[in-house]
């Protein structure tokens, strides 16, 4: 006969709590322990840029060299487009590192269960949104109207800000993609008449970016961060750094030449960091640059007016920058709720892909924490793909251990990392 691992007394042994002191027994519950899950390893910092060779005046005949950026596309035919979206992987400055083995104990006796929700962008609004704009360029001035449906104009302000400093996902988000081709069709068809090289294409367009008034998130919005996407950036007519060079880095992305973002942190002092874009360019091209995968990007500055290829602020000078190239990237965050039941904890695990790449071979870790990078009576969901914008209700019970000072730990593992993890308050079991 069993007996009370608290107080000694007799149980019989289909029981979960003593009748004596009414703790709660280690009959039935299996406790073993296992590993969490590793991080992804931290952002890549690149080094400051190189010493540049000596500024000169860039002229029309000098040859750009650029390269094609891979890019998934998705192209509408109509709004709405088929598919959800959204947009956020954590840590990713640079390519994900390849997928290292994790060992976990398979779910058996305890069952886990996996519901997809994919919800495709709703024509909620009709009719178009329109803007105008004017800019000058080599001494001429320029207009144009651009519009855009107006259920893609809110589709894109409804979506929630992905939780990373990897703004590539607003570049690489495929809704938006031939809006962003018309318009860049129609900047090259307009140097093309006035005979402009590809060199002076690029400055073309960057002017037309720098017209655009410059903005602060806290009041344009409600939010002291609001990255915008580049929908967002034409029709509110305006934005910050990191919108506008969203917006000239999508350009120049669809312009096929090699192109990422450049972050930079915020300096001792002060609590604003700055971004800016990075054109790749070859030894026909001067300025300041970062060396990144073996080739030059130049800086290109797109707030203010008159700033040129490689021209850089003077307080960006001689600084480290944050690398993002444009690769669409899946970006996954996780909710959950919990009740007890028992010896048993049921959870209900919300698992998000706010970025623009499908995450394939997602699957969710949990168990109590035991301290020392081990989580006790863990257990494992099926492995499961999750596209852009779709959602996943994973549910999993997990034993709870007794007599223990511990916390839920959830962990949400892609590539064989956990990309993303909670924990809940501390709890004597």
């Amino acid at each position: 006969m069993p007996f009370c691992i608290h107080c000694g007394k007799h149980l019989r042994s289909e029981t979960l709590y003593c009748g004596n002191c009414g703790k709660a027994t280690q009959l039935c519950i299996d406790t073993y322990l296992s590993p969490i899950v590793g991080k992804p390893p931290e952002p890549l910092n690149p080094p400051p840029a190189e010493p540049s060779p000596p500024k000169q005046k860039n002229s029309g005949s000098q040859s750009w060299v650029g390269v094609i950026v891979g890019i998934a596309i998705l192209v509408w035919a109509y709004w709405p487009s088929p598919g959800p979206t959204v947009t956020v992987d954590p840590l990713i400055t640079a390519p994900v590192p390849p997928p290292v083995s994790v060992t976990v104990p398979p779910v058996t006796s305890v069952p886990s269960s996996i519901s997809i929700n994919s919800p495709a962008p709703t024509q909620a609004s009709t009719g178009f949104v329109s803007r105008s704009y004017k800019w000058n360029f080599k001494g001429a001035e320029w207009t144009w109207e651009f519009s855009v449906p107006q259920a893609l104009y809110d589709y894109y302000k409804s979506l929630p800000r992905p939780p990373t400093e990897n703004y590539s996902v607003y570049v690489t988000h495929p809704y938006d993609d031939p809006y962003i081709e018309a318009l860049v069709a129609k900047i090259k068809e307009a140097a093309k008449t006035k005979g402009y090289s590809e060199y002076e294409t690029i400055e073309f367009a960057t002017a037309f970016v720098q017209s655009l008034p410059y903005t602060s998130d806290n009041v344009t919005t409600k939010f002291d961060e609001y990255p915008r996407y580049p929908i967002e950036t034409l029709i509110d007519n305006g934005g910050d750094c990191e919108d506008t060079s969203i917006l000239m880095a999508s350009f120049i992305d669809v312009m096929n030449f090699g192109v990422v973002l450049l972050g930079f942190d915020a300096p001792a002092g002060s609590d604003s960091g700055h971004m800016a874009v990075g054109i790749k360019g070859g030894e026909s091209v001067y300025g300041s640059y970062w060396e990144y995968t073996g080739s030059k990007y130049f800086y290109l500055e797109t707030t203010g007016d008159n700033w040129g290829i490689g021209d850089i602020p003077v307080e960006y000078e001689n600084r480290s920058a944050h690398i993002y190239p444009m690769a669409p990237v899946p970006i996954l965050t996780h909710e959950w709720t919990g009740s007890g039941r028992g010896q048993y904890a049921d959870l209900t695990i919300s698992v998000s892909n706010f970025g623009s790449a499908e995450a394939k071979g997602v699957y969710v870790f949990t168990g109590f924490d035991a301290g020392n990078d081990m989580v006790r009576n863990s257990e494992r969901s099926p492995v499961f793909d999750l596209g852009i914008g779709e959602t996943a209700t994973i549910t999993i019970t997990i034993r709870v251990p007794a007599g223990e000072h511990t916390r839920i730990l959830v962990q949400i593992v892609y590539g064989g990392y956990a990309v993303d993890e909670s924990f809940s308050d501390w709890v004597d079991t």
